[in-house]
């Protein structure tokens, strides 16, 4: 009653009601993957990533445990939730950039102002010049260095072909299965002992022994991290 109740508040954007019945049909039996995904989901409008994630991943892993097939839906919302709190995590980061940036112009300014006025006025116009010319040197490599910064960071993403479909990270030890999806070798393996001899998303069978180095991937991959060292904050 309450999952299907929360559907319903869901659907006409009653996040709080939503989640308020998730959390009641969840206390009554904590084993409802639709639940933990309408819990997840109505988290994820309210902004509450972390919260929404943790949910998720409770729904994406008992549907696991259950072997029930909801085929990429709570994949795609546990993937689409991480990608928000990273971007959340980026704009919180782009804002001190910019709040640095601006106190630091700032600081270079006063310092020059600061030396002009302590200048005597008759003292030598060249002087001043000077002052005035190490400022704007000063600024403009400050300029330049929060431009690099800058550069760098639009480029702060990980594609989703490089990442498990199973953990929702970055692949590092890629294989491959005989329908052609990429796992992470460690999940795909955790899977197949736990859950049951079967691709988790086509359902055909699969045997550990099935499984073949994903090389191709695993060079994308590593070229990849070279090129960008923030990658083990994502």
């Amino acid at each position: 009653f309450f999952t299907n109740r929360a559907l319903c508040h869901y659907r006409i954007q009653r996040f709080d009601d939503s989640i308020n019945d998730c959390r009641r049909a969840i206390e009554m039996d904590s084993g409802q993957v639709k639940a933990h995904f309408f819990l997840g989901r109505s988290l994820f409008e309210k902004d509450l990533y972390d919260e929404a994630i943790a949910a998720l991943k409770r729904a994406f892993d008992l549907a696991k445990e259950k072997k029930m097939n909801f085929g990429d839906e709570i994949a795609f919302a546990l993937r689409l939730a991480r990608r928000k709190r990273w971007q959340m995590i980026e704009e919180r980061r782009v804002q001190q950039e910019i709040d640095l940036h601006s106190y630091l112009l700032k600081l270079i300014q006063d310092d020059r102002d600061r030396q002009l006025k302590e200048a005597d006025s008759d003292q030598d116009l060249a002087l001043k010049s000077k002052l005035e010319e190490t400022c704007a040197k000063r600024l403009t490599e400050l300029n330049n260095l929060f431009a690099q910064v800058d550069e760098r960071r639009k480029r702060r993403d990980v594609p989703d072909y490089l990442c498990g479909k199973i953990s929702f990270e970055l692949l590092r030890d890629p294989c491959i299965t005989p329908s052609g999806i990429t796992y992470e070798r460690k999940d795909i393996e955790e899977h197949l002992q736990r859950v049951g001899h079967f691709d988790p998303i086509t359902r055909t069978k699969l045997l550990k022994d099935m499984l073949v180095p994903n090389l191709a991937m695993k060079e994308v991959v590593d070229h990849f991290i070279k090129e960008n060292g923030w990658v083990d904050d994502y």
